[in-house]
Parts: C-alpha cells; structure tokens; sequence
C-alpha cells in the first residue's frame, strides 16, 4: 500500500476546503506521477520512479506498456466559475504538442453540491461545426454554451473534445488522462495577463459540436456493494458503498486508487492503513487481496484503476 503526499495548487476560482492555506486551493492531485510516497520502503521517491523501475508490479498487466503514471487524479474545490475549455484527443496532442503528449478524457464525481450549482457540459443541440468554430474564435462561445444542473452523487463523463466547465458550489473529484493540455475559450473577463490566456485556434481545432457529455445520476441504492460509476479506454471508477467489510483484489491486472469520501475506513492487507475523508490510497497491482473495513457508521469511497 502506497500513501502519497498530494499537490496543492491555488486558484483563482478555489476555495478553503482543501487546504486551510492563506490563499484559496481549487486543486488537490491527489495521485499522478509527480506525487512522492509518504513512508514504508518507497519514502520520497515518486510514482513516476517506480513507473521506470517497477511497471508490472505498480502497473500490473493492464498498464506495464506505460512509460509515466497513466492517469491523474484530483479533488476540485469550486467557489467560481472555472474557465470553459476544452481538451484534444491523443492525436491531437500528438499534432499540435508532439511526441509525449496525449490527449485529456475525464470524468467528475460530484462530492458536495450547493443547491442550484450547474456544470456547462457540451453545446446546445443543433449546434452545426461551422456555426461553433465561428463562435470560438470570435470568442463568442458562451451563446451555445450548455448548462445542466448536478447534485452530489452525479458522475460526467467529459470525452475529450466535449466543451465544459465546473461552476460555483461544487466540491468533485476527477479522475483523468495524465495530460494537463487545456484551451480556453472564455475565462469570465479575469486578466488574460495572470497565466489565464485564451486559445482559440486551438479550441477551434478540437471543439466537438455533437459532444455533450454524459450525466448519470448517483445509485440510490445503500445497502454495501460496489457500483460502476465510469468505464472508457483509459480508466474505470466505482463507488463502494460500506457497512461490512469488503475484500479488493488486483490479481496482477491494475493498481487500485481508493479515496474515502464518507466515514472512515481501515484498509487492511501485509499493511494497515486508516484512511479518513478525502484521503488516498494507492494499492499496486502485485499486492495481495485487501480488506476495506467501515469504522463506525458507513462509510463511501471511490476506486479507480485501469479498464
């Protein structure tokens, strides 16, 4: 069992539910290849170390092929507006950026919702190619912007290509291609001197008018058992609902990602870990079968690994 030092990056948009910083935090990557292990024989090295020395045994058989840790994961705390972006596929970063790069399909998880908080996820139907291009580059695009209301338990599943935005109120947790290549297209009037500049060209190359994403509604279902939240070609996510005990097992195939996001749970394997709300895990893949056991009352957690 990996336990891994998060990255705090403030922004403009952040809020305090992150980190009690003085400045307000809107991103916590809570695991990607930067990340450096908290303690036992790995203490300070970082997953794309062992990516390097090690890609079967954290990796398993799904993932040996990868050269870097092949996803990125994060908690967003969202007190305004991010800005409407979107992101290329992996050939499209290919295109533009060169080799090394690939492209940027996530999806979020909606942890804590204010009442009324909206995402933009797509453009209005009907929408035609030529119609959207030209409203990119005349940064005109908030005109067939498409706004759905979440509340907490949703998933999105944001394919690249797919214009969105996270809005205010929201706390979520995205699970991620290990990309970082976003377009802006409209920032809601902050300084484009700050770091925040606009690319259009970009946006314009890549944009999808028939992409909208996907909502599903959260299970309403209590009783203890895993639920399929997503599933694409880069990564797989469940919610576990607990008030057993619940064995995970990777047989070899994938890391397992836990991050508890109700209650407590104590992960027990050749290790012992307590893991409280909103912290992380990291199971590799050639590590043996693990309990998740609720202390106390129930507890949630979401488990991300490789489809």
């Amino acid at each position: 069992m990996i336990r891994l030092t998060p990255h705090y990056h403030p922004r403009v948009w952040g809020g305090r539910r992150l980190s009690p910083g003085p400045e307000p935090v809107g991103e916590a990557w809570v695991v990607f290849a930067g990340n450096r292990i908290d303690g036992g024989p790995h203490a300070g090295r970082t997953l794309r170390d062992l990516v390097h020395e090690q890609p079967r045994w954290l990796l398993g058989r799904r993932g040996e092929q990868f050269t870097d840790f092949p996803v990125l994961i994060k908690l967003l705390d969202c007190q305004a507006w991010l800005s409407v972006q979107v992101h290329p596929n992996d050939e499209q970063a290919l295109n533009l950026h060169g080799p090394g790069h690939v492209g940027k399909t996530e999806a979020w998880h909606v942890l804590q919702a204010e009442p009324g908080a909206r995402v933009i996820s797509g453009v209005q139907e009907e929408t035609t190619p030529a119609e959207l291009h030209t409203h990119i580059l005349s940064e005109q695009v908030m005109a067939l912007a498409q706004y759905q209301e979440v509340h907490a338990g949703d998933t999105l599943f944001i394919p690249a290509g797919t214009l969105h935005a996270l809005g205010p109120g929201l706390l979520t947790y995205e699970v991620q291609q290990s990309s970082d290549l976003t377009y802006r297209m409209y920032d809601w009037d902050r300084p484009q001197d700050a770091g925040r500049a606009l690319h259009l060209r970009e946006a314009a190359l890549v944009t999808q008018a028939e992409g909208r994403g996907t909502l599903h509604a959260g299970p309403t279902a209590r009783e203890t058992g895993v639920y399929p939240l997503v599933t694409c070609a880069y990564f797989t996510t469940e919610l576990l609902h607990l008030d057993s005990a619940v064995t995970g097992r990777t047989e070899g195939e994938t890391f397992h990602a836990l991050t508890v996001t109700e209650g407590t749970v104590e992960v027990r394997s050749d290790t012992t870990a307590r893991l409280h709300p909103f912290d992380t895990l990291l199971i590799p893949a050639s590590s043996p079968p693990y309990e998740l056991i609720p202390q106390g009352n129930a507890a949630r957690l979401l488990r991300s690994s490789l489809p």
